[in-house]
């Protein structure tokens, strides 16, 4: 099987070892996503705007892999609290409203404590 590596612009993939996303055969996994703005400054404040940043970065990983959020088949979204669940349900449902992929919600600690949200994703080539 083939593999392709795509590489985003998260200051931690290569202290990590790891890579945005891979191309593995017609799926396309795409590592967790933190809302780690392209230019390096802070996270946004809010739940849903970090939640949304996260899926952008997601959707870019995914064009980059020749795919896109419409053929997402799965996420896993990780919270640091159950209280933030609304607001980040509220982006992944923009973003996901017709495509309904399988989802899981996780209340978990984050690597950055500035970090409300990360979120994980696979999809299928189109």
């Amino acid at each position: 099987m083939r593999r392709r590596l795509i590489s985003g612009s998260s200051p931690y993939e290569g202290v990590a070892g790891f890579s945005r996303a891979v191309v593995a055969g017609d799926r396309v996994h795409v590592a967790g996503t933190a809302p780690i703005p392209v230019d390096g400054s802070p996270p946004p404040e809010g739940a849903y705007e970090q939640a949304a940043l996260c899926l952008e970065i997601i959707g870019a990983a995914l064009e980059q892999a020749g795919s896109s959020l419409e053929h997402v088949v799965r996420t896993n979204i990780y919270v640091i609290d159950r209280a933030h669940w609304e607001e980040v349900a509220r982006a992944h449902g923009e973003a996901f409203r017709d495509v309904r992929p399988a989802a899981t919600c996780v209340v978990t600690a984050l690597l950055d404590p500035a970090w409300k949200v990360e979120i994980e994703a696979e999809a299928v080539l189109p």
